[in-house]
């Protein structure tokens, strides 16, 4: 198969010629006699996207989404790979765990990677005989699942990722900064009508860096590989650089702030929460000057009916892993950011951190994990049209710029339309 006159982010108008679901070959090419074309018309090819941290709820949670539906999302929001996080039903803290997971994560329509927990009551010697992707997401404070751990775990279990080559991704929030007065009182009424802008002030922004600090210190005393996960102030992912670590921020604290809480209510909460216009937009610019390494979703989906309670009910978590480019392409088009530097966070950055030399770029060698972009083609975002089995997004009514197709290792997964008889892999294995 070739792919004829197609942009890359560094504005090149190639052929891409792919050969059993790799790259054999970039440039100007002349067609074979025998081979499929398909003209891209110099409209924008990426890499497949990586989307380092979602939770695709799947064993146990499963109303609220599966891996056919999180994948058939990320698909449609030309995502190639995830990795999907151990806070599901049962956790992935152990070899049994891990394995409840592998099994249902057959389902994918996108190639993935299964994070391996850490608990009190984990179990290291099974968890560690399995092809993890990363250790983590480990909580530094409780969030969805109740899995936050202490001081004195968390360096153990960094001390043996770091034995095992294993990077060690981080929730870091420090729980003795939180503000209880914040969350007393009046919180206002369900769902849309809650107070949520009380949820930001309670998990304040300065527990964060202070966090991140900690694990980054952890890092250094045992040869621990340590990457932030959704750093959500430009302070975290100042102490993350400063510390020597890698961080990711996620789409919504980089376009929502508290400004949006009014509206969004609980649909707005999550962990950790958001921030100050300042500060987001602060975020935005460490993100378009390079200091940001990766933009991963934290795809957390809920239903409507948990959103619809009352801010200390309602979980935390929104959805994202369909809207990702889409809304950094939007960025593009708006003139904010690079198409180079959107490849690099969604693609080759996280591939280079996380060891996927098979992923992340289009050159001869790499898996042919592709989307197109019609960057004339931007239009509104609508829960309604996407795919998550939750039904909704926080971006309701943000601009942005939608795949006209995906491709797995040469094969379409998405072509605008339907989603093709595509079989993910764990890239691990």
């Amino acid at each position: 198969m070739r792919i004829a006159n197609a942009t890359l982010a560094d504005g090149r108008v190639v052929d891409v010629r792919v050969e059993d679901g790799r790259i054999d070959a970039v440039g100007d090419l002349d067609p074979t006699d025998d081979e499929t074309t398909i003209d891209a018309d110099e409209k924008l090819l990426l890499p497949g996207a990586i989307d380092v941290h979602v939770h695709f709820r799947e064993p146990g949670f499963e109303h609220k989404e599966t891996w056919e539906t999180g994948s058939q999302s990320a698909a449609a929001g030309g995502v190639t790979t995830v990795v999907d996080q151990p806070n599901t039903n049962p956790t992935t803290t152990s070899g049994a765990g891990f394995d409840a997971k592998a099994d249902r994560a057959a389902a994918s329509c996108i190639d993935y990677g299964i994070n391996g927990g850490v608990t009190p009551d984990w179990d290291p010697e099974s968890l560690f005989d399995r092809p993890l992707f990363a250790l983590g997401e480990v909580f530094l404070a409780d969030s969805t699942g109740d899995m936050g751990i202490d001081a004195d775990l968390f360096a153990a279990a960094a001390e043996r990722a770091g034995e095992a080559g294993v990077p060690v991704t981080v929730h870091a929030e420090d729980a003795d900064l939180f503000d209880d007065s914040a969350i007393e009182g009046d919180l206002g009424g369900i769902g849309h009508d809650a107070d949520a802008d009380a949820w930001s002030a309670y998990r304040a922004a300065e527990a964060e860096a202070v966090a991140v600090e900690r694990a980054v210190s952890v890092g250094g005393e045992t040869g621990a590989q340590i990457h932030i996960a959704h750093t959500s102030t430009p302070e975290g992912v100042d102490a993350a650089r400063d510390g020597g670590a890698t961080c990711e921020v996620t789409p919504h604290h980089l376009f929502l702030s508290r400004d949006d809480l009014s509206e969004l209510g609980t649909y707005g909460r999550m962990n950790p929460p958001l921030r100050s216009e300042e500060r987001r937009e602060a975020m935005f610019e460490r993100l378009a000057d390079g200091r940001i390494d990766v933009v991963a979703t934290d795809h957390a989906p809920h239903t409507t009916d948990e959103k619809d309670q009352s801010l200390l009910d309602a979980p935390s978590g929104v959805p994202g892993v369909e809207t990702m480019v889409p809304l950094l392409l939007g960025a593009v088009v708006d003139g904010d950011l690079s198409l180079e530097r959107v490849r690099d966070v969604v693609a080759a950055n996280p591939a280079d951190i996380f060891d996927l030399p098979q992923k992340g770029r289009i050159e001869e060698g790499a898996d042919a994990d592709f989307a197109l972009y019609d960057l004339d083609a931007a239009r509104e975002i609508r829960g309604d049209d996407l795919h998550s089995k939750c039904g909704w997004t926080p971006f309701e009514g943000f601009t942005g710029v939608f795949p006209e197709w995906t491709m797995l290792r040469g094969e379409m997964v998405w072509d605008g339309e339907s989603f093709g008889d595509v079989a993910g892999e764990n890239v691990r294995t």
